[in-house]
């Protein structure tokens, strides 16, 4: 049971929902872009290997700048970070709408050419951007909600993604199929700059920065955010141990589209993203309704062994209702599993230095899935499908994947996640585990300087020793 709101948290908790309102509206528009490129550059190019090395791009920005965003979440104000990320996203991806405009399309699909790779690296670059903006979300739910609703508003926030997921899953595939390219960029563009429009009358109630004494200047390596880690016994290892699963993530990310514009047309294929892309809005809800129990470390794993099981069978034969289930499935799971992370860090980690956490975290589990996915597009292309569509492949392992044209990608599905089933397991029977468990049973739930922040006038800087 969590106990009613007082006058101070009800308006604290207005600022979340409007908060969230505009990551909404930020999320669509960057996801729209990002999935229209991945379409468009598969469909141009019949190539796995272009998706793989962009999609591996893009969680290698992510994993390079995940630290610098933490810091910057830790020493600016949330909403000026916000504003921040969207006003690099909307030159970013003004950018590429000049590129563009320079060279006729013929040339610009030529992904041997470097144009090619300039244009998708501005939408890119765009795209990780937002990250900034989400890690600034992670600890804005730290400093608006009451300890006691912070895993249902994480709910709340696996919720909205939902959301953004479905729309930019039907909009991005219509847009390349019907609109093309150009027009597609134009959209974004228009999105971009209403979601900065819209920003500026959404008010987040921080008078002040509360910084600890070692965060007093900005730590953009990897030294400022270590001592924050090892304060809390297995932290460490739940930031590896999401990065062993992004190492698996990675091959997913790579292959997902291909395998899906295997069975579909692109306009029918971003339909079928958005309908299972409702898993996300059931999943969160559900999370917002139940929360994650009184162990979310505990309720991670278990989600790990649901997705593990999942991947090993979603593909073991060419149906595209069997595929489209089970991405309904794995996007139900997703949301739980992110805010389990979430609410552990956010009850754990004070709140002056949860910023780096997040981003410490999204480097170190980021840098993982471009590894998988610089390796699985090339293995893919020339090895396992190829190997497939020979005798001797479909006697290896026609048994258990039975026939079809993407039996390749499909092999690299049931290996990737029978991996990652053992990593899951491995973690359950961990020392690590349990100290990660009992850290969080026994921690206090961090809480920021609510009263002050609510106060007029800026809020000092408190060393984080000094008495309360």
């Amino acid at each position: 049971m969590t106990a009613p709101l007082s006058a101070l948290e009800t308006s604290r908790m207005r600022a979340f929902h409007q908060v969230l309102g505009n990551t909404l509206l930020a999320n669509v528009t960057s996801s729209f872009l990002w999935f229209a490129l991945t379409f468009w550059a598969y469909l141009a190019t019949e190539n796995v290997l272009a998706t793989s090395i962009i999609g591996g791009s893009y969680m290698l920005l992510v994993a390079v700048f995940g630290v610098v965003f933490g810091a910057l979440v830790d020493h600016m104000k949330k909403k000026a970070v916000m504003v921040l990320s969207s006003l690099i996203t909307l030159a970013t991806y003004l950018g590429a709408g000049a590129v563009y405009l320079l060279f006729p399309e013929s040339i610009l699909v030529d992904w041997g050419r470097p144009w090619f790779w300039v244009f998708a690296g501005l939408i890119l670059v765009g795209g990780v951007v937002e990250n900034l903006r989400n890690i600034a979300l992670s600890t804005t739910v730290t400093l608006l909600v009451p300890s006691d609703r912070r895993d249902r508003a994480n709910g709340l926030v696996g919720t909205v993604q939902g959301v953004a997921f479905i729309v930019t899953s039907v909009f991005s595939g219509l847009s390349i199929g019907l609109l093309g390219m150009g027009w597609t960029v134009v959209i974004a563009v228009s999105a971009t700059a209403l979601a900065l429009a819209h920003l500026t009358f959404v008010s987040i109630p921080e008078r002040g920065i509360a910084a600890s004494h070692e965060a007093a200047a900005p730590a953009f390596t990897f030294r400022g955010v270590v001592p924050a880690i090892r304060s809390v016994p297995g932290l460490l290892a739940l930031i590896l141990f999401t990065t062993l699963n992004n190492l698996v993530g990675g091959v997913f990310m790579a292959l997902m589209d291909p395998y899906g514009l295997t069975l579909f047309t692109v306009e029918a294929w971003g339909i079928v993203l958005a309908v299972t892309g409702t898993g996300f809005i059931v999943g969160g809800a559900l999370v917002a309704a139940r929360g994650l129990g009184r162990n979310p470390v505990r309720t991670m794993l278990l989600v790990n062994v649901g997705v593990a099981v999942l991947g090993m069978t979603f593909a073991i034969r060419e149906l595209w209702w069997l595929y489209a289930l089970g991405i309904f499935v794995f996007m139900m799971l997703m949301p739980a599993a992110e805010a389990a992370e979430q609410t552990v860090i956010q009850r754990v980690v004070p709140f002056q230095t949860q910023g780096r956490v997040f981003g410490f975290a999204a480097s170190v589990e980021s840098a993982a899935s471009p590894i998988s996915a610089y390796l699985v597009g090339p293995l893919a292309q020339f090895g396992l499908i190829p190997f497939m569509r020979t005798d001797a492949g479909e006697r290896s392992f026609g048994w258990l994947l039975g026939g079809g044209e993407a039996r390749g990608i499909a092999l690299a599905f049931v290996a990737a996640s029978a991996l990652m089933l053992v990593v899951v397991l491995l973690a359950f029977l961990s020392p690590q585990y349990r100290r990660l468990s009992r850290a969080y049973a026994d921690a206090a739930p961090p809480e920021p300087e609510a009263a002050a922040a609510a106060l007029p006038g800026p809020t000092p800087v408190r060393p984080a020793d000094a008495a309360p």
